[in-house]
């Protein structure tokens, strides 16, 4: 089975499981993108236009990462965009038992596609992949080397569209991750 007949048979999971959609609505919304992909962007959970869609980050927050991810250099087919949590929350914000179930499948995602760099946008990205909330405003724009992964940590879209503090340092952490992406 090829990488992206691996990332099918995930995405058909998650479509399948009963406690993905628990607490949650709308299409499920896997994530999208190169299944050989260098670079992933790890999100939250998907929002309106997310749940109508079954496409990630494709409201205004998405077009501010998309945007952000072409002025880095990057051509968005050759990324791969998800989050842990694959249908949108009916509170709001994901549950802890959301998170950590949905990072189950998002591990599997990660395993198939062996990125060198996975970008962290906001807190449940971070709660999922390192195990305990980061204050992003802190540590946004900092590497972090886990179990034989690299992870980037930056604020989430919907933050930078809401707040100028948040564009601000949103756009200098992808300044950040265009020279981590250019060394060799």
């Amino acid at each position: 089975m090829n990488k992206e007949q691996a990332l099918k048979r995930i995405a058909a999971e998650i479509g399948r499981c009963r406690l993905c959609r628990k607490g949650g609505s709308g299409k499920a919304v896997p994530g999208e993108g190169d299944p050989d992909a260098r670079i992933v962007f790890i999100g939250e959970a998907p929002g309106r236009e997310e749940a109508k869609t079954g496409r990630p980050f494709v409201g205004r927050s998405g077009r501010l990462l998309r945007q952000a991810i072409r002025d880095t250099g990057l051509v968005e087919p050759e990324v791969f965009i998800t989050s842990p949590i694959h249908y949108l929350p009916d509170r709001g914000t994901p549950s802890k038992e959301m998170i950590r179930h949905g990072r189950e499948h998002l591990f599997k995602q990660l395993a198939v596609i062996g990125p060198d760099i996975i970008v962290l946008l906001g807190n449940s990205a971070c709660v999922a992949l390192l195990d305990g909330k980061v204050e992003i405003t802190k540590k946004h724009g900092t590497i972090v080397k886990k179990d034989g992964r690299t992870y980037f940590i930056t604020v989430h879209p919907a933050y930078a569209v809401r707040f100028v503090k948040g564009k601000e340092m949103m756009f200098s952490d992808f300044t950040r991750l265009k020279r981590l992406i250019a060394r060799p």
